[in-house]
């Protein structure tokens, strides 16, 4: 995809600025910013940053254990 491409759809949805800072027990670790919202939150697993991407975009919030404070 071309990058003016990526920058016109950009906050269509939501913006997130992922840094992993450490790659551990075959995952992810580290800090996921919501630009929308100018929250961040530190996560400890692939799957705790997309549980946190979710809970952004679902309109009513899961009932996950993970959540923006």
């Amino acid at each position: 995809m071309a990058e003016d491409v990526i920058h016109s759809k950009n906050g269509e949805k939501a913006t997130f600025t992922i840094q992993v800072q450490f790659r551990q027990n075959a995952t992810w670790q580290g800090t996921i910013a919501w630009m929308e919202s100018k929250k961040i939150q530190q996560f400890r697993s692939a799957l705790e940053m997309i549980k946190l991407m979710d809970n952004a975009l679902s309109e009513s919030g899961s009932g996950d254990d993970v959540n923006w404070e």
